[in-house]
């Protein structure tokens, strides 16, 4: 997050004036906020946006919260989840942070405490998600080889000889990786974007192309092609690696699926 960026947290909470209130609080407190009085309008919202944290009322007139927490955990990108209730029993509290919650405020709230949960919520969604690249892969992933060059997913890079380097994206690194873990095996198409955008996003094959186009650009830049790297037409892909100097060059190959 950009030190100008204002964390955005989506406030969803039926009862009008309270959630008028504590959007005042966090405007105060150098917070943006969007207020939602129904879980499925929220839920729309935070699906399309970029949202650092929702304050969530369990007692929504359409949506039981709990439920809600799921949906919000299976997004792509899942914001940081703190329960906001009046109904703060012990088994209750228990019950939200088992399913997910971040945090758990308390109703009638002090805006200091709340305010400070947030700041420490923050903290910590912002420390976690620091070196994840991918489902798949992050900073701390060692480096590998892909066709002849080194991929070095702490720098988002290529190095090709010659100490020749090019940029990568994110998302490029994870299906270099996921190709390099499986490699003489057919990868479908859904199984790739399973393993890169996690088992619950909502991926079009489309995108998946796109991202294997630049792959291929990335390598044609320094004249490698990618003859190892087939696409299997209705099906997904088949990474073969180079043969190690020695290896016999017709040894039988298996073919398997990831």
């Amino acid at each position: 997050m950009s030190p100008k960026q204002k964390p955005l947290v989506v406030i969803i909470e039926d009862d009008r004036s309270l959630a008028a209130t504590v959007a005042d609080q966090f405007e105060t407190a150098g917070f943006s906020s969007q207020i939602f009085h129904k879980g499925a309008t929220a839920l729309k919202f935070i699906g399309e946006h970029h949202v650092h944290i929702v304050l969530l009322d369990p007692n929504l007139p359409d949506l039981d919260g709990l439920h809600l927490l799921g949906k919000i955990r299976r997004l792509h990108h899942a914001p940081a989840v703190i329960f906001f209730s009046a109904q703060r029993s012990g088994p209750q509290v228990a019950q939200a942070l088992e399913a997910g919650a971040d945090d758990f405020v308390g109703k009638p709230h002090h805006p200091e405490e709340l305010i400070a949960r947030i700041h420490a919520v923050l903290r910590r969604s912002e420390t976690s998600g620091d070196s994840r690249l991918t489902d798949n892969a992050d900073l701390g992933t060692g480096i590998f080889i892909f066709n002849g060059a080194e991929v070095h997913p702490e720098r988002l890079e290529l190095l090709f000889s010659g100490n020749r380097r090019r940029k990568l994206g994110r998302k490029e690194v994870g299906i270099l990786y996921h190709l390099h873990a499986n490699p003489g095996v057919i990868i479908s198409r859904h199984s790739l974007i399973h393993a890169v955008w996690g088992v619950h996003a909502d991926v079009r094959s489309r995108s998946l192309d796109q991202y294997i186009a630049k792959i291929r650009e990335a390598y044609a830049e320094f004249g490698r092609t990618l003859d190892c790297f087939r696409t299997i037409h209705g099906i997904g892909y088949w990474y073969e690696p180079t043969p190690p100097v020695g290896a016999p060059e017709n040894a039988p190959k298996k073919g398997r699926r990831a």
